[in-house]
């Protein structure tokens, strides 16, 4: 499955993410550090942000694969 970032909100992306490790949100707290599911639930509905080191953690785990292209403008 491939998606187009740009057309997603931050926390949109990292739900899909999620939801692309077949983790829950507590597994996937869990493999990040944090204490409890609630930090990623904050993030999926946009109260917390996350940082790019945790959007490629996540990647180089998984096998997902993050590509940037320069391209047309996004709309």
């Amino acid at each position: 499955m491939k998606i187009v970032a740009n057309k997603y909100k931050e926390n949109e992306v990292f739900k899909i993410i999620r939801e692309w490790t077949n983790l829950t949100q507590d597994e996937l707290a869990k493999e990040l550090g944090y204490k409890t599911y609630h930090s990623i639930k904050q993030i999926e509905r946009g109260v917390n942000t996350f940082t790019f080191q945790k959007l490629m953690q996540i990647a180089r785990k998984y096998n997902i694969k993050v590509t940037l292209e320069k391209g047309a403008e996004w709309k």
